[in-house]
């Protein structure tokens, strides 16, 4: 029997013209521009693409709809979409990187050295697009693009764990990979306060200028530290700075965790230029969303995890990404520990106190340190006394640990709360306890159990 012989490339061809003129020019050249007629069979069409990424984000986003108009172009005939990762697919090689939203590590012609500011895990291809974050993804992608001329300056706002610091480092790593002549600055608004008075005090204000005003691209995380307290003088700074890029073309884009008008203490003028490029904001992912955040950082465990726990936490964790992997770290490392797969009844079990927990933003330092003075038999005073004997030095350091951990407050404030300790103190604190954790087996299992009765604790207050 012979094999029936069908093309159905005009079909395609007529289908992509259709969807480009229905979506906006934007869209269709972030996400359709680089989906390729490959071949076809009976009631099936192959197309390709040039990343795993852009797979991912066209079945998800776009698979239905496509099928969709194939129905229509065809008169009413079924044909399916299948889709295959195909990374030089008919295009030449200057024209693949110059289309291309995004350039793998892989894909570059000579190995680039990380970025020493910059975690390289914060790419675009671990970031999972849905509604709640598609314009920001969008933007920042175009952003790194074309660094210093679309959508500049860019402010990405949104909760606690939404992503914000994964878009913006993101977009750093891309530009880092992709321009090798631009420099790349990436800072959190606690420390270009620090630096900027560290430098002050050691009166080399102009190595400090010299740092963030002959860069091409400045990304700073948590600007809504700046209305933190007194930092006129830090903001005056980066009003200059802000200025001295914007007329250069440079890049700037900044991440807070509310709309700018809803910002304290912050002068005017400030406030104008933080909001006077494209805003863009984050919301809590949906379902669908939750879902495929989980199935992708599931992907890359060693730990096989049920599609109906995957359920079972997306049901019960509406909040942030940050609060879906808390879930999913906390499964892996039941499972890790025990020797045991993870099954619907143990998900139940073991994130009991997580699905019925208070928002972390519920938490005060106050209780962490009573919390913390009670399990360690000290008093609340000790903590934040000067004394540095091991009795009390291991409570603090715990204690500050788990300020860093659960609570949004800058390492400043949490030094402040423990006897005017500065923010250096604190983080060698927050790393001293990491690696006893790693050290220790036993210290995990104590670090959670404190954590609990910090949320019960939160309760009551």
């Amino acid at each position: 029997m012979n094999e029936i012989k069908t093309d159905y490339s005009d079909v395609w061809q007529e289908t992509i013209k259709q969807i480009r003129e229905e979506t906006t020019k934007s869209e269709y050249m972030l996400w359709l521009n680089r989906l390729s007629y490959e071949s076809s069979k009976e009631n099936a069409i192959t197309a390709c693409v040039p990343s795993t990424l852009l797979l991912d984000q066209i079945r998800t986003r776009y698979l239905q709809t496509i099928e969709d108009k194939l129905e229509d172009v065809s008169g009413g005939k079924k044909i399916a979409l299948e889709l295959v990762v195909k990374k030089n697919h008919a295009r030449d090689e200057k024209q693949e990187k110059k289309d291309a939203p995004l350039v793998s590590s892989v894909e570059t012609k000579k190995a680039i050295p990380q970025h020493a500011q910059l975690n390289e895990r914060y790419s675009f291809e671990n970031f999972v697009i849905g509604e709640n974050n598609q314009f920001a993804a969008s933007a920042a992608i175009a952003i790194a693009k074309n660094p210093g001329r679309s959508y500049n300056p860019c402010l990405i706002y949104g909760g606690v764990g939404l992503g914000k610091t994964h878009l913006l480092q993101a977009i750093g790593n891309q530009i880092h990979k992709t321009f090798e002549d631009k420099k790349v600055v990436y800072v959190t608004a606690e420390n270009f306060t620090n630096e900027f008075i560290y430098n002050l005090e050691n009166r080399t204000p102009l190595k400090f200028k010299n740092k963030y005003r002959n860069t091409d691209v400045l990304l700073i995380d948590d600007i809504h530290f700046f209305q933190k307290g007194k930092k006129e003088s830090t903001l005056e700074e980066l009003f200059h700075t802000f200025n001295a890029l914007y007329e250069n073309n440079k890049h700037i884009v900044f991440t807070c965790d509310r709309p700018i008008s809803e910002m304290r203490n912050i002068e005017e003028r400030i406030r104008t230029r933080f909001s006077q490029g494209l805003t863009t904001n984050l919301d809590a992912p949906s379902y669908e969303t939750r879902v495929a955040i989980l199935k992708k950082k599931v992907s890359t465990l060693s730990v096989a995890i049920p599609d109906d726990v995957i359920d079972l936490i997306c049901n019960n964790v509406t909040t942030n990404v940050r609060d879906l992997e808390a879930a999913l770290t906390t499964l892996v490392g039941y499972a890790e520990l025990v020797n045991k797969n993870i099954t619907l009844e143990i998900a139940q079990t073991q994130l009991r106190d997580i699905f019925s927990g208070p928002e972390q933003n519920n938490v005060t330092i106050d209780t962490i340190k009573r919390t913390v003075a009670d399990y360690y038999g000290i008093s609340f005073s000790d903590l934040s006394a000067r004394k540095k004997t091991k009795a009390l030095s291991d409570p603090r350091q715990m204690a500050m640990f788990l300020c860093r951990e659960i609570t949004e407050y800058a390492t400043t404030e949490i030094g402040q709360e423990f006897g005017g300790r500065d923010h250096s103190t604190v983080m060698h604190a927050c790393e001293k306890i990491k690696n006893k954790m790693k050290a220790d087996s036993t210290l995990e299992p104590a670090v959670q159990n404190l954590i609990k009765k910090i949320r019960e604790n939160s309760i009551k207050v």
